[in-house]
């Protein structure tokens, strides 16, 4: 097999075997007339890609290589695996099966981790994805069994894989799968395990209208050649001798997104097309420090990432499992910072929901500021009371015309004790 888009070395790898051939280089690159340091892709593809530089592909050749634990339920044993591992057995199974793959690809916060490691972004999931050809519902269903399949090569020996049913994998080890096939969209995700939050997600895409939420979470990187390389070379990577690594964003503008990256800013186009609109993790961005390219555009798209939101998630108890499902999934070790999230949610749910009738505008915000009291109290935390609002539901007696909402309060003298003493009453703050 060649590098991606049928670019091969043009030499044998250093202790590999007599005829095999070597993926290209960043030693070729440079003599090419290339730049090392994260240079533009030539060609057409100049604007949306770019290569890798050395410090990059190493920090890729770390997340690959890291061995991850895909926890099991029950008493089913955990699996370790590499990323790089998984990638090559279901890669290899699906071509025996007939599925052609075009290439693979990380994706999401780890691949932003991998260009900037200073992000802010972290990462958490490891999102890889395989560019198949999902024809019918007999791809979907090959997909989903070569994967089931492959789980048990990663089972610790002694353990009876006879009796050990594609169900039971699933059961045991699958935390979510999704599918999903229309006119635009044809894709599915398997999502495996892992206690710690740091799930291994492989999505299978045929097509896929919207591939990002932001610019800064734009960011895929092509995998192919590194795979090549670990397949072909007994020699370990160098800096003047590794393979051409491609990095693309799919928001459009490489070096814009990469800028975005670096500066936490925050720009997305037509939210309106995003699932959820993007809110909960435009949100999060602005928890983690990014800031908004322009304040005035920004106004506009939160009313249409609010709009997308509702339409997506009407019911109240929708709202509740998605936004629960996202507080577990995307702060784990971030406790602490789950109070800020939701009184920025809150915040701007109220300034920019302009699609809700009034009651279904307060009951969300009912629900977020629950979400929120709730979260203190897993936290025994009482915070500043300047940064907290307070709701009230006024007695039946208020709407009385009689009522009087005015009344004097008796002011108690307080004496300065003499000795240290300790009150027997907790302050309201």
């Amino acid at each position: 097999r060649g590098a991606p888009g049928g670019r091969r070395g043009a030499g044998a790898v250093p202790g590999s075997s007599p005829g095999r051939r070597r993926p290209l280089t960043m030693a070729d690159d440079e003599k090419a007339g290339g730049s090392p340091g994260g240079s533009s892709a030539g060609g057409g593809e100049s604007a949306h890609c770019n290569v890798l530089s050395w410090e990059q592909v190493q920090r890729l050749d770390r997340i690959l290589s890291e061995t991850i634990p895909i926890h099991g339920r029950g008493n089913f044993p955990t699996l370790a695996m590499q990323p790089r591992q998984i990638v090559k057995v279901v890669r290899s199974r699906l071509e025996e099966k007939g599925i052609g793959l075009r290439d693979v690809r990380l994706n999401g916060s780890a691949a932003s981790h991998v260009l900037h490691q200073d992000s802010g972004l972290g990462y958490k999931d490891l999102d890889l994805i395989f560019c198949a050809d999902l024809k019918g519902e007999a791809e979907f269903q090959t997909v989903k069994d070569v994967v089931l399949d492959c789980l048990l090569d990663f089972l610790p020996e002694g353990v009876n894989k006879e009796k050990i049913t594609p169900l039971t994998l699933k059961e045991a080890y699958v935390q979510k799968m999704v599918k999903v096939c229309n006119d635009s969209d044809r894709w599915s995700l398997i999502s495996l395990s892992n206690n710690s939050g740091k799930n291994v997600e492989l999505k299978f895409v045929d097509s896929l209208r919207r591939q990002f939420e932001f610019s800064v979470d734009s960011f895929q990187i092509k995998l192919d050649s590194l795979l090549l390389f670990y397949e072909c070379s007994e020699n370990p990577m160098t800096e003047t001798f590794h393979p051409t690594i491609i990095g693309e964003s799919v928001y459009g503008d490489f070096q814009e997104a990469f800028d975005h990256l670096c500066n936490k800013i925050i720009a997305t186009r037509n939210p309106e097309e995003i699932r959820g609109g993007g809110l909960l993790k435009y949100c999060n961005l602005l928890v983690r420090g990014f800031r908004a390219a322009s304040e005035s555009e920004i106004k506009s798209l939160q009313r249409y990432m609010c709009s997308r939101f509702f339409i997506d998630f009407s019911d109240i108890g929708e709202q509740q499992r998605k936004l629960e499902s996202y507080l577990q999934n995307h702060f784990v070790g971030l406790e602490d910072r789950k109070y800020d999230y939701l009184m920025t949610l809150h915040g701007v749910v109220n300034e920019s929901t302009v699609c809700l009738m009034g009651h279904e505008r307060r009951q969300t915000l009912n629900l977020i500021t629950m979400l929120a009291i709730r979260v203190l109290a897993e936290q025994n935390i009482i915070p500043n009371v300047a940064n907290v609002t307070c709701y009230y539901q006024p007695a039946p007696y208020v709407a009385d015309a009689n009522f009087s909402n005015y009344y004097i309060a008796q002011v108690q003298t307080v004496f300065p004790c003499q000795q240290h003493t300790y009150s027997t009453w907790l302050p309201c703050n």
